[in-house]
């Protein structure tokens, strides 16, 4: 199951048609979304507007990959379960956010092995088709390392994020992707 979430704030319709038209050549992947407060109606895909917390935690243990905003709550929450996650940055110019903060996130979540940046619907079919080559699995060498140790920018997240609760058990990654 692929488990798409655009977070609770504003709209992300360029996010969900991308998924939409994906789903229609490839009806034979479950697909979830907490779609938010978008008026839109997507035909090929279950659409749910918000999960509660339990709810978002069984969506992400039952997926097998993870598409989003580029939403820190995500990104922390898919590299703990060692998910592969597609991220497409909300745009100011779009309307999609008061800013351009989440292309900052990306270009830095890009190190992670697991995390993959897009920029529009074709490059999210593109990487779609990737993840489904691979069975939506990070590979071997570059999924959760169960040792827990973290490489410096995800311990910084961690301790940022986690500061008052238990740790997380994330993996270290590192692979230097960028975006444009």
């Amino acid at each position: 199951m692929i488990f798409t979430t655009i977070g609770t704030q504003l709209p992300f319709d360029r996010l969900l048609r991308g998924m939409d038209s994906w789903a229609a050549r490839n009806k034979d992947i479950r697909i979830v979304a907490q779609a938010g407060a978008t008026t839109s109606r997507f035909q090929n895909f279950q659409t749910v507007a918000y999960l509660s917390q339990p709810e978002f935690r069984d969506h992400m243990n039952s997926a097998s990959l993870v598409v989003a905003h580029a939403g820190m709550g995500t990104i922390l929450s898919a590299s703990e379960l060692g998910l592969p996650v597609i991220l497409m940055p909300r745009l100011g110019k779009f309307g999609e956010h008061r800013n351009d903060h989440q292309l900052d996130t990306a270009k830095e979540m890009a190190r992670l092995s697991n995390v993959t940046i897009v920029e529009d619907g074709e490059s999210l079919h593109h990487a779609l088709d990737l993840a489904r080559a691979r069975n939506f699995e990070v590979p071997r060498a570059q999924s959760a390392d169960v040792s827990g140790e973290l490489d410096p920018l995800l311990r910084a997240i961690q301790d940022f994020v986690w500061k008052d609760e238990a740790p997380l058990r994330v993996g270290a990654f590192s692979n230097g992707r960028e975006i444009a």
